[in-house]
């Protein structure tokens, strides 16, 4: 730390946004690139705005990074220029620092001690130094494969091919370990490949970080559900140890309202899906919002994913819906006090595009046509409280009726769980109430060399934990295999980020 006042001297900075009309009008990705030298310039003065503090709760994995980055350290090697060492000390906690950096909410800005107060200008922009060591890194051909000296002999597979199965891969296969990544799309990937769009990251950067795991000697299969195209049997018998990496795909639905059954009313995932095959190159998408009211039903990440998608794709109009009332703009401290993730409005670039948001309203009704297509949405006004059992209920607060157009609603209002498969029976695996697979200290599932990560341990997360559990699996699995490991474990299974109930 070369200045103790630097974050005085120097306002917090994100990346500008390419002009709407410009983004909204292709797939690329929003930010706009400054160029090589300027971009670096930047970062590296929000770099020195780092104090280096006491107690980091940055990478804090009760409050900030579960990954455990270690963040006061390689900014101030950005605030250097020493990118070279940065990257090492960024990649030595992180496989993929491209993807957190651009899909991470970050809640390592939100335990960074800058956040305690509203004076101090705002957290260190530590999300935008991250994507940027990791640009650099490939642009100045630092990031290299990784190959194991010594093979272990053992084999493992890997089923799912999402950021948890690709770092538990990448990190058993430099283990020395055969790993074999099985995938039942046709593309590698998983929510990274089919359900993040092409504007928030383009896949370019995904594929050169597959070529680099395939350099290193993991094996990917694509096109196979393991329990159907390869029965438990025969992966049982291939294989030393097997790692469940298959997310919480099943989407939430609600069939209780009126009208859910019209066309034209889908889950967020049956839209998203077909608009990044369309990127690919597969052809015109199924449901395409050109020309239509969208009314997208879910204010999270998934809901501003369905929104940009239909900005691109042309819509016509576009209504958000949330049944919580509208956040603040800044941290309430008795609500939500540092370093807990705040509740806060979180503003997307695609809300800045097109449209408009409500809070605090639920739809009554889906109202169709003749022909049994949605052309409407009744809406109400409502609370969301808790009854005597804690269970949600929402009450409505008027009896005005509102009619929104609406001739394609999509379903954003979250995730199940892991969805029902004939490997899990095969397995005699039973997901909990929660619809995840269980597993216990050692991430062993209850069949015995089967092991669980990610998305479909901890249901529906961030990118961040996703990686966090792979590399913790990875450790665990090595361990299982050879009686102990080197590699790194971030994570324990039941740990969870610092809240307030």
């Amino acid at each position: 730390m070369a200045d103790p006042y630097g974050f005085l001297k120097h306002p917090r900075q994100d990346a500008k946004k390419r002009p709407v009309a410009d983004r909204a009008a292709d797939w690329h990705e929003v930010y706009l690139d400054p160029g090589a030298e300027a971009r670096d310039q930047q970062v590296r003065t929000q770099a020195a705005r780092c104090m280096d503090c006491g107690i980091p709760f940055c990478h804090s994995g009760s409050a900030g990074c579960p990954l455990g980055n270690l963040i006061p350290e390689w900014n101030d090697l950005v605030r250097r220029g020493d990118w070279e060492l940065a990257s090492d000390r960024l990649h030595a906690t992180n496989n993929f620092p491209e993807f957190t950096g651009r899909l991470c909410p970050a809640p390592c800005e939100a335990a960074c001690v800058l956040s305690i107060s509203h004076d101090a200008g705002g957290p260190v922009a530590i999300k935008r130094v991250e994507q940027t060591i990791a640009d650099v890194s490939w642009e100045q051909g630092l990031v290299r494969p990784t190959r194991a000296h010594v093979s272990s002999g053992r084999k493992v597979a890997v089923v799912g091919s999402g950021p948890a199965g690709l770092a538990a891969a990448q990190q058993l296969t430099r283990a020395g370990h055969e790993v074999t990544v099985f995938e039942r799309d046709d593309r590698l990937g998983g929510l990274l490949r089919y359900g993040i769009p092409e504007f928030k990251m383009e896949k370019k950067v995904l594929d050169r970080r597959l070529a680099q795991l395939r350099n290193e000697g993991t094996r990917f299969v694509t096109g196979c559900e393991v329990g159907v195209d390869v029965t438990v049997e025969q992966l049982r018998e291939r294989f030393d140890a097997v790692v469940l990496a298959v997310g919480a795909l099943r989407g939430r639905d609600d069939r209780t309202t009126p009208g859910r059954d019209l066309d034209g009313v889908h889950l967020a995932m049956d839209h998203l899906v077909p608009a990044n095959r369309a990127c690919e190159g597969d052809g015109a998408p199924a449901i395409d919002a050109a020309g239509r009211h969208v009314v997208v039903i879910g204010g999270g990440d998934t809901g501003a994913d369905c929104y940009g998608t239909a900005v691109r794709q042309g819509a016509a109009s576009i209504v958000q819906l949330d049944q919580y009332p509208t956040p603040p703009a800044k941290r309430d401290d008795e609500r939500s006090p540092w370093p807990v993730w705040p509740w806060v409005l979180r503003t997307y670039p695609a809300h800045e595009e097109a449209g408009e948001r409500r809070f605090a309203v639920a739809v009554e009704e889906f109202v169709g046509d003749e022909a049994g297509h949605v052309r409407q949405i009744k809406l109400r006004k409502v609370r969301v409280e808790r009854d005597a059992s804690g269970r949600r209920v929402v009450v409505p607060v008027t009896e005005e009726v509102e009619l929104l157009p609406a001739d394609l609603v999509l379903l954003a209002i979250g995730f199940e769980g892991v969805e029902h498969m004939p490997l899990l029976d095969g397995l005699g695996l039973r997901l909990t109430s929660r619809g995840t697979i269980s597993c216990g200290s050692d991430w062993q599932t209850q069949a015995p060399g089967v092991f669980v990560c990610g998305d479909a341990h901890r249901g529906a997360s961030l990118v961040v934990w996703a990686i966090a559990e792979g590399r913790s699996v990875a450790n665990a699995v090595d361990t299982y295999l050879t009686g102990s490991s080197d590699l790194p474990s971030p994570v324990i299974p039941n740990q969870l980020p610092l809240a307030v109930v």
